[in-house]
């Protein structure tokens, strides 16, 4: 059942990426751009760690994968042969009570009446079509000639390179084509904070294989890709995987599933899992004029090949490893008085920060000495976070509010004041439990490399 949504929730997680730096509204200064959103510091750090990550999955470690970036800017003849030019609308209906512009989509019925959601209204307008691609002219020119779009996915540039990557990579089917890149919607009426916005980037992937095998590899990529949302952290209650039923499935498509995670503000598509046929390769060889078919030197069978599709929202995913990782709980403060402890429980290996390094005080020069050696050490191998201010308690809730999994503390310890035996070790602190353990910085790389891996 999908979860009721949760306003609040919603409400402090917004406030949170904002006051910590993970994302910021576009232009705020002059008012924001509805649908447009920037990512701070932290916030590129966990976008970058995600992307890095499903390259890393879907790319490097199998050997029928490879990859390629397409230019966001393409022949107009592309989005012809495709279909978006004519096809890609969302209905539109305007209220002439509140003036809101609507999807017809999100209109709410009561009494079997169609009203607007914002205020109630009944006077609404015809739907009608509305294209969501941005329009753009290219060269000096602005007139029919020079009019192309923003590429509303990513998809289009792996399939018109078809035939170029196939020769390349001389690779046989199935393989297939990685690209992560942004795109760009008109969308009628952005929402749900980054979850649907004008401009956001996807992680698609196009499996090329026979037309006998294609309902086969759906089914394996859906596998594949639930796996790929528990191991960044999504537990996988949270996950649900739908079969889009006939009459919702794009024409072309043989089979559908969208992956959907439940937010705070209900449950949403993460992503879509499609068997497109050969619709795609089809269109685009009957309008170039130009051959994609594949040549299967075992057979001496041409052919074009179908294709599974697994494109994901790295925007969605963010903001679904933000909400999944929110929590608060209790912890004692430095005079054992317990307090809420507001921590975002990240997967290790998509944490913005891995490890924050601590001296016990910043007027102790030797155990400054030490923790910047202790930096110098890790930071080659990963991202790690210096902070020499506040209370040692102060600092690892700061720590802990960024998602940060492990604090690395240099104490007297560490330069045998107390005990000669404890000389050259750390206290290593783990973020969720809080347990605390000594470990000798000769072992520490190694240690968190295995735990952020």
């Amino acid at each position: 059942m999908n979860k009721s949504p949760d306003a609040h929730r919603m409400e402090k997680i917004v406030s949170l990426c904002k006051r910590r730096g993970f994302i910021f509204q576009s232009s705020e200064i002059y008012g924001g751009l509805n649908g447009a959103w920037d990512y701070g510091p932290l916030g590129v750090e966990l976008k970058r760690n995600l992307k890095n990550y499903w390259w890393r999955v879907m790319v490097h470690e199998r050997d029928d994968v490879v990859g390629m970036d397409g230019s966001i800017l393409m022949n107009r003849a592309v989005w012809k042969a495709s279909g978006h030019e004519d096809t890609f609308t969302d209905p539109m209906v305007d209220c002439r009570s509140c003036k809101a512009r609507l999807r017809a989509d999100q209109l709410v019925e009561k009494n079997g009446i169609k009203q607007c959601p914002n205020c109630g209204g009944k006077d609404l307008t015809t739907p009608r079509a509305f294209n969501l691609m941005f329009k753009t002219y290219v060269g000096a020119t602005e007139d029919e000639s020079s009019l192309t779009y923003l590429r509303p996915e990513t998809a289009q540039a792996i399939f018109v390179q078809f035939k170029n990557i196939l020769e390349v990579s001389r690779k046989k089917l199935p393989f297939g084509i990685a690209q992560i890149g942004k795109a760009f919607r008109n969308e009628i009426n952005p929402r749900n904070f980054t979850f649907r916005s004008r401009e956001f980037e996807q992680m698609e992937l196009e499996y090329f294989c026979r037309a006998e095998e294609g309902m086969r590899w759906l089914d394996y990529w859906k596998e594949e890709r639930l796996k790929f949302y528990e191991n960044i952290g999504i537990a996988r209650d949270n996950l649900h995987a739908l079969t889009v039923p006939d009459e919702e499935r794009a024409f072309y498509s043989k089979g559908t599933y969208d992956i959907e995670y439940d937010f705070p503000f209900g449950r949403q598509e993460l992503e879509g899992v499609a068997y497109r046929t050969d619709y795609d390769l089809s269109q685009h060889q009957k309008a170039s004029g130009k051959s994609l078919e594949y040549f299967d030197e075992e057979t001496k069978q041409r052919f074009v090949p179908h294709v599974v599709e697994p494109s994901a929202g790295v925007d969605r995913t963010v903001l679904a490893l933000i909400c999944e990782a929110y929590s608060e709980d209790e912890a004692p403060d430095e005079k054992g008085k317990m307090e809420t402890r507001l921590v975002l429980r990240f997967h290790p290996r998509i944490a913005p920060i891995k490890c924050a390094v601590f001296p016990l005080l910043k007027n102790k020069e030797p155990l400054v000495a030490k923790a910047k050696e202790i930096v110098a050490l890790l930071r080659p191998h990963m991202y790690v976070f210096y902070d020499e201010t506040g209370a040692i308690g102060r600092r690892y809730r700061r720590q802990d509010e960024i998602g940060t999994p492990f604090g690395v503390t240099v104490d007297f310890e560490t330069l045998g004041e107390k005990d000669t035996a404890l000389r050259d070790t750390v206290t290593l602190r783990e973020r969720d439990s809080m347990k605390q353990e000594r470990v000798k910085i000769s072992d520490l790389l190694q240690l968190l490399l295995r735990r952020v891996a």
